[in-house]
């Protein structure tokens, strides 16, 4: 009886759309690989700053990459499991995760600031924060090629061969120019970090 369903268990996985069609399976792989890596991370910190303080760093860098990446790679590991399972598009998942980023910023920096100085990524992160004008440009640029990228992310799930992503074909130069844009505004931050890291004050705007 158990080799029967142990049978029946190995068909079905691999006649899951998931493992069958190649857009289908792109977004899985995806997932599972973010979704080891902040695992991983979890750990680490868990180990290194105990469990509850390594879950809230956790949620703190992972709301970095929500915010500051114009990739909706940090999203995907809510959008995904919500779109297998509830059918919802990832396009307004999306929505319910920038929110919960801005939730875990707001309980951190109210409850304990001094979080932001246990990784330099945080530490960096705190920069951009507490600097509305002009760097709040970076999360701005960051969600319009998120959104885009979730789009194109719905668009493989929805689709069968890679062939039939018109929307992708269609957009993806702006999605390119958006993350060249990011990437150049965070360059910029980044000097300025490491300036004020320093002790140099050379006012940038």
């Amino acid at each position: 009886m158990a080799s029967f369903f142990l049978k029946e268990w190995h068909k079905a996985v691999k006649e899951w759309e998931f493992i069958v069609h190649e857009t289908k399976k792109r977004v899985f792989l995806r997932f599972l690989i973010i979704l080891a890596v902040v695992l991983a991370y979890f750990f680490y910190v868990a180990h290194r700053f105990g469990s509850s303080e390594g879950l809230i760093i956790t949620l703190l860098t992972w709301s970095f990459f929500v915010f500051c990446t114009p990739i909706a790679d940090a999203g995907i590991l809510i959008d995904f499991p919500v779109r297998l399972l509830a059918k919802v598009r990832m396009v307004y998942t999306e929505i319910a995760v920038w929110v919960l980023a801005g939730l875990v910023n707001a309980y951190a920096l109210l409850t304990n600031p001094s979080l932001y100085d246990d990784t330099v990524l945080l530490n960096l992160f705190h920069h951009i924060l507490s600097q509305p004008w002009p760097f709040w440009l970076i999360i701005v640029l960051s969600g319009l090629g998120t959104f885009l990228s979730v789009i194109f992310a719905d668009e493989l799930v929805d689709v069968t061969e890679e062939r039939h992503r018109h929307l992708h074909r269609k957009h993806r130069l702006k999605l390119k120019m958006i993350v060249m844009i990011v990437i150049l505004v965070f360059v910029f931050i980044l000097y300025d970090f490491l300036l004020k890291w320093m002790g140099v004050n050379i006012p940038l705007l």
